[in-house]
């Protein structure tokens, strides 16, 4: 077996699941779900429409095997979207690629990337650097890849943004890839260009690759849309977008978890080694999966409305939640990251128990790194459900932290 496979800790869900066993929830009350990140709106009558038309045509969109590259026209749909959404002009041909979805292409690209064979320190494993917390791909795939996690401390006072200059440059000479994550998961922080320019400084110094996990970009707050990592590559001179690589998906954007439709973008010459990893990887997306992606990505009215819907809840249940709970309003995404007070295992299983809502404890998305580990005390609402589900599910966490002995 893959000596690497031990190394793997178990998924926050398993854990969760874990956490919660043998706990029996209160049946008076309905169970509501915030634990998991998965989009609940309805999914556009346009695309589905789209992916039975495609099964339709003939010959079927079944009937023959998909290219790795994708077909020109979706390649270009990436490429407009691009310049619609950042304002970027891009080669579709050469810097953008079709992935099934964002996460299995940040498995995938870091099995690209890392060579453990250029460490200048023998004996050293190359390191791959995240942020704290983060998304768990980040950790399994760095360790598959025969790399060591770096864990950047978080700064609690910035909405947990990772404390760059507090990376040890032995660490950064040993870099070989740094997961960034905009914005960012759990806690919907928004990197400023000036944030960007100093990771590009670095990488131009110590010669690692930027992976910049994008796909909760399009649900935002603010009056502007957050910035991109290419974005932010272009504004400061860098429009050949060396050493970085964006991702993002379909699944947040247009309500399609299922379809698992993605794509990456960036430094050519990255891509064209990922293209030849993809391959021989076998993960060529579907003609049908292609023919629906088209439509979404050259459609925004449908984001526009999906985004309207986020805003309204959160208007709603934020401030429900901020009479009890140290929590406010992130910059972008889905999550709300609120400080318990206290012991959030115990809270997370206490609550579900009394009011049959789950949560996700922080500290399963994080590592005890520098420490501490920077989830403690903390959980993650993902706030998914329709607006009068996730409502009745903090209207039940206020009454639940009220009714709690201090």
């Amino acid at each position: 077996m893959n000596p690497f496979l031990p190394l793997l800790q178990p998924y926050p869900f398993e854990r969760l699941r874990q956490l919660l066993a043998g706990v029996t929830p209160n049946p008076a009350y309905s169970p509501i779900s915030l634990g998991i990140g998965e989009p609940k709106h309805a999914t556009p009558a346009f695309i589905q429409q789209a992916l039975v038309d495609a099964i339709g045509r003939q010959p079927s969109g079944l009937a023959s095997y998909p290219a790795t590259a994708g077909e020109p026209a979706l390649r270009e749909a990436f490429a407009n979207w691009l310049a619609t959404r950042y304002g970027l002009r891009v080669d579709p041909f050469s810097q953008t690629l079709p992935v099934n979805g964002s996460r299995e292409a940040l498995f995938a690209l870091t099995q690209t990337i890392v060579n453990p064979q250029t460490v200048p320190t023998p004996g050293l494993k190359p390191v791959v650097v995240c942020p704290n917390p983060f998304y768990q791909i980040y950790e399994g795939a760095a360790l598959l890849a025969g790399a060591e996690p770096y864990y950047v401390a978080s700064d609690p006072a910035r909405n947990f943004a990772p404390d760059w200059d507090s990376v040890p440059e032995a660490v950064w000479a040993r870099t070989q890839q740094l997961f960034v994550c905009s914005p960012g998961n759990p806690t919907g922080a928004v990197m400023p260009l000036s944030e960007w320019q100093k990771l590009f400084d670095l990488s131009e110094r110590f010669g690692f690759v930027i992976a910049s996990d994008e796909c909760y970009s399009e649900i935002y707050f603010r009056d502007e849309a957050p910035l991109g990592g290419m974005q932010a590559a272009a504004q400061l001179g860098r429009s050949d977008f060396k050493n970085l690589v964006s991702l993002t998906s379909l699944s947040k954007r247009s309500n399609v978890p299922g379809l698992r439709s993605g794509f990456v973008a960036g430094d050519a010459a990255i891509l064209q080694q990922f293209l030849l990893y993809r391959t021989y990887h076998g993960c060529a997306m579907s003609p049908v999966v292609q023919a629906a992606s088209i439509a979404a990505w050259r459609d925004e009215a449908h984001v526009v409305d999906n985004r309207a819907l986020y805003r309204a809840k959160f208007a709603q249940v934020t401030p429900l939640l901020a009479e009890v709970l140290n929590v406010a309003l992130p910059d972008a995404g889905f999550y709300l990251w609120a400080d318990v007070g206290g012991d959030e295992l115990t809270f997370t299983r206490e609550l579900y128990a009394t009011y049959n809502v789950t949560v996700l404890p922080g500290s399963y998305l994080a590592r005890e790194a520098q420490g501490h580990n920077p989830g403690k005390g903390r959980i993650r609402m993902a706030l998914v459900a329709d607006t009068a589900e996730c409502v009745q599910a903090a209207q039940r966490i206020r009454d639940f932290v009220q009714q709690r002995p201090r």
